[in-house]
């Protein structure tokens, strides 16, 4: 019996392509073919095609041969939005191809903690779509944004499929409500919150560690909320504020750096993942990349939550109060419907210079720094995004969803509570 040789990376992708997304996954698979696996780097990828009965094939991917002949396992069809079909891959890519490192990425569409809308449509409000970065000619099929989606049912048939194995109530409202991301349409199921940290944790013990880095190559996943799910089973996220055009990450520019560089820290490889994204784009694409170090975030959930406190102490002033509704309408906020997230330094920037409350401004200053510390790379292209900062938060206009208060982010900290008296102050 061979001998399974360790490398220093192995990049797990996990491509939930069984909807409007499968183009485009066939393409990101032609860019992981133009380096293909090396002496130091293991690229597996486990890819779903979009349509009934559709096989999912796992991937060894190398650079010489077709793609075709990179199939090492072929599955049937899957549901990928189904945690334990996602801990399956994992399991068999660290016994089959182990590393000193991993990084997982999550490639789907994506809503930041919050899908209430997504089987609704064109949930983007018909937004064009992005202009392709890409040299091979793109499938017929469209590509729009990694967070919008056109489906073929209704959102009352997607949530009532979904309550066969929500992890939240087995009401349609609640299943409806829940964030998520790797959607599968045939199964008309997805990974929701707390499917994606239970899986997450058995993954830290097939790998005996926390992964080091969980891509998400999706949309509007670098949020506060995301990543504080996240911080003991992770060692760095990388992900977007603002939605991803169907294009997303750049694998031929991200995996010819780290084949060239195979020693490269999580840290390294992490800061690498934000750079060569934001070179795949040009200045008007409106886009943005970050990557956290999730160890420093117990320091920002510290100063997050003394910034809820006196911002909610705060709307007994007028004044102040409307001072927080003016900072709220300017700040930095992402596509529709997901316009109530906002960048949460662009925020507290504008609250430390607005708000006249020495409360609120020394909150904001500590949340800046500890953020500074979080975030170890971040950038944006386009002006639809200048204000991004590497990190959104919840600040709803108009209703806080039910299940907010169920995240571990709402649990440590006190904003949700902030959020609760500012919905209530202003009327709505």
């Amino acid at each position: 019996m061979s001998r399974v040789i360790k490398k220093q990376w192995t990049v797990m992708v996990y491509m939930a392509g069984d909807n409007n997304l499968d183009g485009a996954g066939v393409i990101d698979l032609m860019e992981m073919k133009k380096i293909g696996s090396t002496s130091g780097l293991n690229i597996i990828v486990q890819f779903d095609l979009q349509g009934k009965n559709k096989s999912t094939n796992r991937y060894y991917i190398q650079k010489r041969g077709s793609l075709a002949g990179d199939i090492v396992a072929r599955l049937g069809e899957t549901n990928m939005g189904d945690p334990k079909v996602l801990e399956n891959f994992v399991a068999w890519g660290a016994k089959n191809y182990p590393s000193m490192h991993y990084l997982l990425v999550l490639w789907n569409h994506g809503a930041g903690w919050d899908d209430a809308n997504l089987y609704e449509g064109d949930v983007f409000g018909g937004a064009l779509p992005p202009v392709s970065r890409k040299r091979q000619p793109m499938p017929a099929r469209k590509t729009t944004r990694r967070g919008a989606k056109a489906l073929p049912f209704t959102i009352a048939r997607a949530a009532l499929s979904r309550t066969r194995r929500a992890l939240f109530s087995t009401s349609v409202a609640t299943a409806m409500s829940a964030r998520a991301i790797a959607f599968d349409d045939q199964a008309q199921d997805f990974l929701d919150n707390l499917e994606l940290k239970k899986v997450m944790r058995r993954v830290r013990k097939i790998l005996k560690k926390p992964v080091d880095i969980l891509g998400m190559d999706a949309c509007l996943m670098s949020m506060i909320e995301v990543a504080y799910q996240m911080r003991d089973l992770a060692a760095f996220t990388v992900g977007s504020e603002e939605t991803e055009p169907g294009d997303g990450w750049p694998y031929d520019r991200i995996l010819k750096t780290l084949a060239s560089r195979p020693y490269m820290t999580p840290d390294g490889l992490s800061k690498e993942i934000v750079k060569q994204y934001l070179a795949s784009y040009s200045a008007s694409d409106n886009v943005t990349q970050s990557a956290l170090r999730l160890a420093d975030l117990k320091n920002m959930i510290r100063d997050i939550d003394a910034l809820g406190g006196a911002l909610k102490a705060a709307l007994s002033d007028e004044a102040k109060k409307a001072a927080i509704m003016t900072v709220r309408a300017g700040a930095q906020e992402y596509s529709r419907p997901y316009d109530d997230y906002c960048d949460l330094l662009d925020l507290c920037g504008r609250l430390e210079k607005v708000v006249k409350d020495s409360a609120v401004r020394d909150a904001c200053s500590h949340v800046a720094k500890a953020a500074g510390a979080a975030i170890i790379a971040s950038g944006y292209k386009g002006t639809a995004v200048d204000g991004s900062r590497g990190i959104s938060i919840y600040f709803p206009k108009r209703r806080i969803s039910p299940l907010y208060n169920r995240l571990d982010f709402t649990r440590a900290s006190s904003w949700d509570e902030f959020l609760k008296s500012y919905i209530i102050s202003i009327g709505r």
